[in-house]
C-alpha cells in the first residue's frame, strides 16, 4: 500500500523531535515511563539526538502501550495538553521569524517532512473561514486515533501561543468516532467537533492568517530557511539508502546484487547512485552488507529455516562465504548465534 510521498507505510519515518516532545509530558503525568520505553524499545538516541529518525509504524505500538499504561482512552488528547509548546526545533523558528501567521504556515508546509513523512498538511483559504487539513497515513490502526488527537490538540495550543491568543478553532474535524466522549473533546478543543469526517482538519477565521508575529525578523528568517533546507536535503539523501535497500530485498534471492543492477532498477545512472550514497555517508557495499546482516540475524533468531536456506535467502552463492561474513558481522558462527538467541528465549 502506498502512502505519503509514494512510500509504503512501513517506509515512513518520524523525527525524534516527536519523542522528545512527548517524553517530558509522560513524566509530568506520572506515567510509568520505564515501561513505555521498554515495551516500545525507545533508544536513548531518540531521546537525545535531534537528527535521529524512527519508523512511523512504531507509533501504532507506542499509542497502544500508552493507553494501557495510562488507563486513559483519550490519552492522545490529554497528553497534548501538557506537551511543551516550544522545544527549539527549526520549524518553530520559521514560524516565529515569519512576518505573520499565514506566512509561517506556508513556509512550514515546505518543510513538514522534517517532522514526519506520515502527514501532509494543506492550507485551504476561504473568504471567511480557512481550513488546515491534516492527511495522515495509516488511520486504519485503532491506536492511531490517539496520534490524530494529539497532533490536533497540540497544534491548537501551538498556534494559540504563536498568535498571542488570536488563533481560535471554529470547528475541528476528526476521522474517528468519539465514543461517549463528545463533551470532553469539545472541552479540549474549545469548539464543536465533527467526528467520522473524511479528512482531519482545523477550521478557523481567515483573518487570523494576517496576525503579525511579534518575533518577525527578516535576516533570521533567511537563516532559518537555509537551515531547514539543509536538513531537508540531508533527509532526501537518506531516501536513496531506503530505495537501495528496497531493490536489494527484491533481487537478493536471485543472487549477488550489483550497483549497476540496482541503479538500472532505480532508473538511475550508476555514477549518480554511487555519488548519492557517498553523500549519505555510506556505499553500496555497506548498504548490502548491512541488509544481509540484519536479514540473516532475523532468519536465524526468529525462524527455523535451515542454514542452507538462510545462505540462499541472503543471496550468498557459497555457505563458506556466508559463514565468514556472518562471523565478521557478529563474532559468532550462524549456529552459535541461533543457539544464543534460543537460550535468550527469542521467539521463533
Amino acid at each position: 500500500m502506498t502512502e505519503a510521498g509514494g512510500k509504503s507505510f512501513s517506509e515512513l519515518s518520524d523525527s525524534s523531535f516527536l519523542v522528545q516532545l512527548v517524553y517530558p509530558a509522560m513524566l509530568e503525568m506520572g506515567l510509568d515511563v520505564e515501561r513505555v520505553v521498554e515495551e516500545c524499545k525507545i533508544s536513548s538516541n531518540l531521546l537525545t539526538d535531534r537528527t535521529a529518525r524512527f519508523p512511523h509504524a512504531a507509533q501504532v505500538q507506542f499509542w497502544r502501550v500508552l493507553e494501557e499504561v495510562s488507563g486513559d482512552p483519550l490519552i492522545g488528547l490529554h497528553i497534548a495538553e501538557v506537551v511543551p509548546v516550544y522545544r527549539g526545533q527549526v520549524l518553530e523558528y520559521l514560524f516565529l521569524s515569519s512576518p505573520n501567521f499565514g506566512e509561517g504556515l506556508r513556509r512550514a508546509q515546505n518543510y513538514q517532512r522534517l517532522v514526519t513523512d506520515a502527514m501532509q498538511f494543506e492550507l485551504e483559504v476561504g473568504a471567511e473561514e480557512s481550513r488546515l487539513v491534516l492527511d495522515f497515513a495509516g488511520d486504519s490502526a485503532p491506536s492511531l486515533r490517539h496520534r490524530n488527537d494529539c497532533f490536533a490538540r497540540f497544534l491548537l495550543r501551538y498556534f494559540d501561543a504563536l498568535t498571542d491568543g488570536a488563533f481560535r478553532a471554529l470547528r475541528v474535524n476528526l476521522p474517528h468516532s468519539p465514543g461517549a466522549a463528545v463533551d470532553e473533546y469539545e472541552r479540549a478543543f474549545g469548539c464543536p467537533v465533527e467526528f467520522d469526517s473524511p479528512r482531519q482538519a482545523l477550521v478557523f477565521a481567515t483573518d487570523v492568517l494576517d496576525t503579525p508575529s511579534t518575533h518577525a525578523e527578516p535576516e533570521l528568517l533567511k537563516l532559518h530557511e537555509r537551515l531547514a533546507s539543509k536538513q531537508l536535503e540531508k533527509l532526501s539523501r537518506q531516501d536513496v539508502v531506503g530505495d537501495v535497500k528496497r531493490v536489494i530485498a527484491e533481487v537478493l534471492e536471485l543472487g549477488q546484487p550489483t550497483l549497476e543492477g540496482v541503479a538500472a532498477r532505480l532508473d538511475m545512472n550508476e555514477r549518480v547512485l554511487r555519488s548519492r550514497l557517498t553523500e549519505a555517508g555510506t556505499s553500496f557495499n555497506q548498504v548490502l552488507a548491512d541488509y544481509r546482516c540484519i536479514l540473516a540475524k532475523r532468519l536465524l533468531a526468529r525462524t527455523d529455516e535451515s542454514i542452507a536456506d538462510v545462505v540462499y535467502l541472503t543471496g550468498f552463492s557459497e555457505p563458506s562465504t556466508f559463514y565468514r561474513a556472518f562471523k565478521r558481522w557478529t563474532g559468532l558462527t550462524p549456529v552459535e548465534y541461533r543457539q544464543q538467541k534460543m537460550a535468550d528465549g527469542e521467539p521463533q
